[in-house]
């Protein structure tokens, strides 16, 4: 059809029919809208002859400057989006004489045979005396007081530019802290205290204008039983119209908002208290939403990194941490969001300021709603480059100190066994004793310093693992006939055949002795401990389980932090650095497997570890 119209219909032809149309129709062409065809209907709507055909719109009807038709029409051209307009207020220059017209009317773009939009075609339908009709309807329900009376919010009306106040309901009056005789009067009389405020202007502004105010959470001062009071309202001033669009009165109503406002001043108080003190702190403190951006963060944060505080969700560290520690800084932040549990983690990042990476704790705990979800995430973050400087030098020391003490160490051991054996030759079995004695305690020396140097080499990622095939059952069966010589615990062994490992055999012979150490060591009490290995989900696993003095569940994740040793009355009874479990869980980390522990406190504790079964 459109094709058979570009080919058919000339343009002559369609704007003979356009201008014959039975409804007011025009076409404004180009970028000026300049006035290319319309007809009687809409020349008489407009109040004007066929000579303002070939004149821009504005040119033609000079009254819309300054109305809102000129950009609506600019709108149609630029967007080629059609407009509709119901009950448009308008006013037109009619034989000399500016009248209040009203209309519906549609704009709709104009296109050529390549799409591009040329012009706005409009199609106007007068309703002025619909329009004024509603008008007059609607100042009969506005002079109708019981509505007003019954409104649920303080409503009033003043009158002329006296604003005399011809209606107020109860809720305004008890508003204004005035009875019913204020009716009547000049609100500047009624309400005196209003004097030195802005309401008296605004008001005048909104009768002269016709403009429509509209206040948030304004302050007034109101005298209320003798008292003068500060309040908080949203409140509204809009002018009320007769049926010749003359402004004679203004229609005021308001809604209380002082307590909400008061609470509000009070957070914001608190707010500031709060952020006041994290300003004073020396650690960085952060807040963070769902979504893991930032929402707030102090000021020490900018003393390693250039950052806008004032658009804190625009703000990311990701290119600066380490690319070794950013994957499992995500994988903590994915598993504390899933878990909705606070979380610690030590990472490095590098300082904009130096170009160094320092090494950061940060630790952050959830915030939840009422439904108990996860609003936002308040954080810290504390500068400990300077402890893991400190803790490397340590580590450095300490490997230097085992070193240099191994040798003194040696020569000891074979002086005590060379002195041992000379002492039981010359007949003097009980100083022999004593020098086997001194032999023992040096083998306890050499393994605690063994635990240390191992320490140093985890530290310093320098711990080797020499992998290869075993039968993991024949390993538990030699360190369990090794372990029984040395002890008085009944060590029942209820190991299975479960096949081949991959791993450091020496490394896991370790683990199983220092388990089985601990289970004798904290089970004084107890007469056996008891050993198992089986295939699981989880590969080949081995657990020893004693019945010694267990330990508390708060406590049981702790076992394996390094250093860490039982608290309480218990400490000073077995004696230890607390390195044991930490080297155990290092070396079953770096194997590929896993390790645990179950405890009930008096009752006796169980480790377990497991690693990947050969298929």
């Amino acid at each position: 059809m459109k094709n058979y119209l570009k080919q058919k219909v000339n343009y002559d032809s369609l704007a003979s029919l356009f201008s014959q149309a039975p409804v007011a129709l025009c076409m404004l062409m180009g970028e000026d809208l300049v006035i290319d065809t319309a007809n009687q209907q809409i020349l008489e709507l407009w109040g004007k002859s066929s000579d303002i055909i070939g004149l821009p719109i504005i040119e033609g009807i000079p009254e819309l400057k300054g109305q809102e038709f000129p950009d609506i029409l600019k709108g149609v051209l630029r967007t080629g989006k059609s407009f509709r307009g119901d009950k448009v207020q308008c006013f037109l220059n009619r034989e000399g004489v500016m009248e209040e017209c009203f209309f519906d009317f549609v704009y709709s773009p104009i296109r050529d045979s390549g799409n591009t939009i040329i012009g706005v075609s409009v199609v106007a339908t007068e309703v002025t005396s619909q329009v004024l009709s509603e008008r007059k309807l609607s100042e009969s329900e506005l002079r109708f007081k019981e509505l007003l009376l019954k409104a649920d919010v303080s409503t009033a009306i003043y009158r002329g530019e006296d604003l005399v106040i011809e209606v107020a309901n109860d809720k305004m009056l008890a508003t204004w802290g005035k009875d019913a005789s204020v009716i009547g009067r000049p609100l500047r009389e009624a309400l005196p205290e209003l004097v030195g405020q802005p309401f008296f202007d605004l008001l005048l502004h909104v009768y002269r204008t016709g403009e429509t105010y509209a206040a948030t959470e304004d302050r007034v001062d109101l005298m209320t039983h003798g008292v003068l009071e500060t309040f908080y309202y949203n409140f509204t001033y809009k002018a009320i119209r007769n049926s010749k669009g003359e402004i004679y009165a203004i229609l005021n109503m308001a809604v209380n908002v002082t307590e909400l406002v008061k609470a509000k001043h009070r957070l914001q108080e608190s707010e500031a208290k709060y952020r006041n003190l994290s300003e004073a702190m020396p650690h960085i403190v952060w807040t963070a939403n769902n979504e893991g951006q930032f929402t707030y963060f102090n000021g020490r944060l900018s003393e390693y990194f250039e950052v806008d505080r004032a658009n804190p969700t625009q703000v990311s560290f990701a290119h600066l941490i380490h690319p070794e520690d950013l994957s499992l800084l995500e994988l903590t932040w994915r598993e504390a969001s899933e878990k909705k549990k606070g979380f610690d983690f030590e990472y490095r990042v590098r300082n904009e300021k130096t170009g160094e990476y320092i090494w950061f704790l940060s630790r952050a705990v959830p915030e939840f709603d009422s439904k108990g979800e996860v609003i936002q995430w308040i954080g810290s973050s504390i500068d400990i480059n300077e402890l893991k400087t400190l803790q490397s030098q340590k580590d450095t020391f300490l490997g230097i100190a085992s070193h240099e003490l191994k040798t003194p160490l040696t020569s000891i051991k074979i002086y005590a066994q060379v002195l041992e054996r000379a002492l039981k030759k010359a007949g003097d079995p009980k100083s022999a004793t004593y020098a086997k004695k001194m032999d023992e305690q040096v083998n306890k020396l050499n393994s605690l310093i063994g635990d240390l140097l191992d320490v140093t080499k985890i530290s310093a990622g320098k711990m080797q693992i020499n992998e290869d095939m075993f039968d993991f059952k024949q390993l538990v069966d030699e360190v369990i006939e090794e372990q029984q010589l040395s002890c008085t615990h009944t060590i029942i062994n209820n190991s299975e055949p479960v096949g081949m490992v991959f791993a450091d055999r020496n490394r896991i012979a370790q683990v199983v002795t220092n388990l089985l150490s601990n289970a004798i060591k904290y089970s004084p009490g107890a007469e056996k401990v008891l050993v198992y290995t089986k295939v699981s989900s989880q590969g080949i696993q081995f657990c020893v389980q004693d019945f010694g003095i267990g330990m508390p569940e708060d406590k049981q994740h702790k076992v394996f932090d390094q250093y860490y040793r039982v608290s309480g009355d218990e400490q000073h009874t077995f004696p230890g650095l607390g390195l044991g479990l930490f080297i155990a869980s290092q070396i079953i980390q770096r194997s590929g497997g896993k390790i645990w522990v179950r405890s009930v406190l008096g009752k006796g504790s169980t480790f377990c570890f497991s690693l990947p079964a050969i298929k």
